[in-house]
């Protein structure tokens, strides 16, 4: 049970995909399942307390895959880590139904849905009865409009807003409250800001940094900056030398109110939210 504001919360991020924008795609390795499991005791050990397994990448320019072929790649996974009985929440990253329902089915706990519940209409239903937490992300990103820039990698490219920061609470809330109307208690309901998904350099900056107006909203919030491009454009960097980066969006997100952060590196950036726990008064 986790207890909001009490300290800064880490996911750790598992992905069981060939093709992650970041490299630690497990697909890629020699056993995947058994590599799965070794990273989710390791990032235990590093001090995460939610792992989050998706099996669909999100990367710009990226291919969706049927539900058949999500539930071969999520399962033997999810039941593997929950065989060696180790001790953390397992968050599913999907969008789909029937993906839901079968990952919750065999010990999953919470659902972390990139589109919000707005792309499956049958999602809501799934965690209203299965009564799993759900990260609620905003995504106004489309498939058609990536942009590609040299060294960095390619980036949604962002939607048009009247008054983006305005449009972003109304957009949250509206998220929450879909979920409230599909029978979703209130108190398990996480909000995301979606970094990255459809938002420029300037508006990802504006999210962490106001992140506390978000926060006002009334639910938890989950930021996920972790080696995303606008780290890369704003340093110039790959996403492999990012890490610094990202270590300072995590450190002004939890000064603003974050209260889980979603990470690739788990060990530095437990070591980050701690230490900023610390200045800001949150309980050790």
């Amino acid at each position: 049970m986790l207890t909001w504001g009490k300290r800064t919360y880490i996911m750790g991020i598992i992905n069981v995909t060939p093709d992650s924008f970041s490299g630690d795609s497990i697909l890629q390795k020699d056993d995947p399942i058994q590599y799965a499991v070794e990273k989710a005791r390791q990032f235990i050990a590093d001090g995460a307390d939610i792992l989050d397994i998706g099996a669909e990448s999100s990367r710009p320019g990226s291919h969706p895959i049927s539900a058949e072929e999500e539930l071969e790649r999520l399962m033997p996974v999810i039941r593997a880590i929950k065989q060696e009985d180790i001790d953390a929440i397992l968050s599913v990253d999907t969008y789909k139904s029937e993906v839901a329902e079968s990952c919750l089915e065999i010990g999953a706990d919470w659902i972390n849905d990139i589109w919000g519940l707005q792309m499956d209409a049958l999602m809501a239903k799934v965690v209203a009865r299965t009564k799993a937490p759900v990260i609620l992300m905003h995504n106004r990103s489309r498939s058609s409009a990536i942009q590609q820039s040299a060294g960095l990698g390619a980036s949604y490219q962002a939607d048009e807003y009247d008054d983006f920061f305005r449009e972003l609470l109304i957009d949250l809330e509206a998220l929450a409250q879909n979920a409230i109307n599909a029978g979703i208690n209130s108190e398990d309901i996480i909000l995301d800001p979606g970094i990255g998904f459809g938002k420029t350099i300037s508006q990802n900056l504006q999210i962490i940094k106001h992140l506390n107006q978000i926060k006002a909203l009334g639910y938890p919030v989950l930021i996920g900056p972790s080696r995303k491009s606008f780290i890369g454009k704003v340093l110039d960097l790959p996403v492999e030398e990012r890490m610094e980066g990202t270590a300072a969006s995590v450190a002004v997100g939890i000064i603003h109110g974050a209260d889980i952060i979603r990470v690739h590196d788990v060990k530095q950036m437990v070591r980050i939210a701690r230490m900023t726990d610390a200045l800001i008064g949150r309980t050790l």
